[in-house]
């Protein structure tokens, strides 16, 4: 399985702060919703994290009701 995504989208904070804003969520409430701690989500929409995890990608799309492939395709 692999450790980190290597080909992230270079809108991929962008992305998920448009996501988050349309439903309506704070960054507190996305990483409550998404259990991905709250710094770490700060961070990747900052720009900050450049490859995150599968698995906070995975989390953060399941609970803005997107698919991988929405967060991450350009």
């Amino acid at each position: 399985m692999f450790q980190y995504m290597e080909s992230t989208s270079i809108d991929l904070p962008t992305k998920i702060k448009q996501a988050r804003e349309e439903k309506g969520a704070t960054q507190r409430e996305l990483s409550n919703m998404s259990s991905v701690s709250y710094s770490t989500l700060t961070k990747l929409e900052s720009g900050i994290i450049k490859n995150p995890s599968f698995i906070v990608i995975y989390k953060i799309a399941k609970a803005l009701d997107l698919t991988l492939d929405d967060l991450i395709k350009s």
